[in-house]
């Protein structure tokens, strides 16, 4: 059977199809690891939500053991412990504690000062909020507790006297059992949220630059604008990926049964904290593509593939990090992303061209101490693997070295600094060699 021939004319019907098989292509991939990330996060809500739901339950038994009594506040403080903090469990749990500590406070003073009634209960709650706002200096559980004891206080004190041990016994209850519940019976696996909220992120980021890419290549103004809103539009996620942060450092830290991960996560953890700063210069490359593609500069081929390397570079990162592997193969995507954009910059590029080469530097630079290289080593791998590509597109004129006449042998400090030589003009050589055989 005969191949067909390549150089025969595409109809606009072969163009729609090809176009249309792109994209369904392009939707099934994106579908899978939306469809993934889906799954991921919805195994962590789950886990969440078994723990808010023992927890209530531990809180109402221990309560229950008090003695009589609803002691509502106990399991709501446990789920307030699970639920609203999620990352910072114990520093919310002592906020809580400490809200509580200071609505009773100011209620029980202002009762004793200006008694009780509907406007004393305004007052009450407007002076424990600000008490609140002054010690914490933002809002959060230590506020929100604050007004609610000061509520129930100033509102059921006059009918049910000795109400005080009660709420700070049902709220040191509810945390404690929050606690027990995410660092004993129930804890996360901090490698897993940890890759949940990381996968949006560094997908989208990768996805943006081979846009950013690919909009260089062909000129396409449009498209890198495209790819610079995308790009801003990753803070939500950047903002979940530092709460996973924080949430899986707690369950390593506090959590016996997960302390065996904890190499595996400081590992993983320390190269997403550099991720933010790759986001940031990668919009700056989105940003300068516009205006160099507006503005009709020249965009050296070499430069949209150091983009395409750095994409991949973070890719590579991310799996190793998940399957602890080495970083060789993200080293040396880096290490060509530099060689490619000195070879862009031997091509010549103009002012906006030198911002964005200098950015792809700092971003590759960024992803090298990701890599776990120190600041100092990764600057200087990048500036030699910059200096190589830069000399492979452009190499440096051969100088005219001054050489001495043949048989004599040169003497130390004969010759000045070859930063101060002086090339001798074809008259000044024959003279020395004249005055050379005189002798």
């Amino acid at each position: 059977m005969a191949e067909p021939r390549s150089d025969v004319a595409r109809t606009p019907l072969d163009l729609v199809v090809e176009r249309g098989g792109h994209v369904v292509a392009t939707a099934r991939q994106e579908g899978g690891a939306f469809g993934r990330a889906r799954r991921r996060q919805l195994e962590i809500i789950l886990v969440i939500a078994a723990q808010a739901g023992l927890a209530a339950a531990l809180a109402a038994l221990l309560a229950a053991r008090l003695g009589p009594g609803a002691h509502v506040f106990a399991p709501a403080a446990a789920v307030g412990t699970i639920a609203t903090a999620i990352g910072q469990r114990v520093r919310r749990t002592l906020e809580l504690l400490a809200g509580v500590g200071v609505g009773i406070a100011v209620s029980d003073l202002l009762r004793y000062l200006v008694g009780t009634g509907i406007v004393q209960t305004g007052v009450v709650v407007a002076v424990a909020i600000a008490t609140a706002l002054l010690v914490s200096g933002r809002g959060g559980p230590l506020v929100g507790q604050a007004g609610g004891t000061a509520v129930l206080i100033a509102t059921l004190a006059p009918a049910d006297r000795n109400l005080e041990v009660p709420r700070i016994l049902d709220a040191l209850i509810g945390g404690l059992a929050g606690l027990l519940v995410v660092a004993v019976l129930l804890p996360v696996n901090p490698l897993r949220v940890l890759d949940s909220s990381a996968q949006p992120v560094i997908t989208e980021l990768t996805r943006q630059l081979d846009a950013i890419a690919e909009a260089q290549t062909t000129r396409d103004a449009e498209a890198a604008m495209r790819a610079l809103e995308a790009l801003r539009g990753l803070g939500p996620d950047v903002g979940r990926l530092n709460d996973a942060l924080s949430g899986a450092q707690e369950v390593v830290t506090i959590a016996p049964a997960r302390w065996r991960r904890r190499q595996h996560f400081h590992r993983y953890a320390a190269a997403l904290q550099h991720l933010e700063q790759v986001i940031l210069y990668a919009r700056s490359v989105a940003r300068r593509s516009v205006t160099a593609l507006q503005h009709d500069e020249p965009i050296p081929p070499a430069l949209p593939v150091a983009l395409s390397r750095l994409a991949e570079a973070l890719r590579e990162l991310h799996q190793a990090c998940r399957d602890e592997r080495e970083f060789t193969r993200t080293d040396q995507l880096v290490l060509e992303s530099a060689e490619c954009v000195g070879r862009a910059w031997g091509q010549g590029v103009r002012s906006v061209g030198e911002a964005m080469i200098n950015d792809i530097r700092t971003a590759g630079s960024e992803v090298l101490r990701a890599a776990g290289h120190s600041t100092e080593e990764s600057n200087e791998l990048m500036r030699r693997a910059t200096s190589a590509g830069e000399v492979e597109a452009r190499p440096p004129a051969r100088a005219h070295l001054y050489r001495p006449v043949p048989g004599r042998r040169r003497q130390p400090g004969q010759y000045r600094p070859r930063a101060h030589r002086v090339t001798p003009t074809r008259a000044e050589r024959w003279r020395r060699t004249q005055s050379a055989d005189g002798r």
